[in-house]
């Protein structure tokens, strides 16, 4: 428990499993929209490049010594953020999968909204 906020932190696994979620999410909702097969495959081909740059960013993150702390906003959420798109869209490129500039644009706010939010509820809660 935090002493300052008398909350658990976040477990770091836990906020993975959520980070991995809201990619889930972002993909199927884009799949839906598109109208293309919402089947585990399809979802699974679709996601694969921006859970790879989420996994990323997390190994990023890490990397903050004293400053990692898988619910914060800054530096976990824009890192994680950050490598999700950037690493994704490099990975949709190399293969061949689709990089409009406005699918950019989707992917970068639909997934700010998804990371970063929910580590901005949690901080929201924390502080009461």
């Amino acid at each position: 428990m935090s002493e300052r906020t008398g909350v658990q932190p976040t477990r770091p696994a836990i906020a993975l499993l959520v980070d991995v979620a809201c990619v889930l999410v972002f993909c199927t909702i884009g799949r839906r929209s598109h109208a293309e097969g919402l089947t585990f495959t399809g979802i699974a081909e679709t996601a694969w490049p921006f859970i790879t740059g989420t996994v990323a960013g997390w190994l990023a993150a890490r990397a903050y010594p004293g400053a990692f702390r898988p619910s914060a906003i800054y530096p976990t959420g824009l890192v994680v953020w950050a490598c999700t798109v950037i690493i994704g869209m490099l990975l949709r490129k190399a293969t061949s999968t689709g990089t409009a500039p406005s699918f950019i644009v989707v992917a970068t706010l639909t997934t700010a909204a998804l990371l970063i939010g929910w580590r901005a509820v949690v901080a929201a809660v924390t502080r009461r």
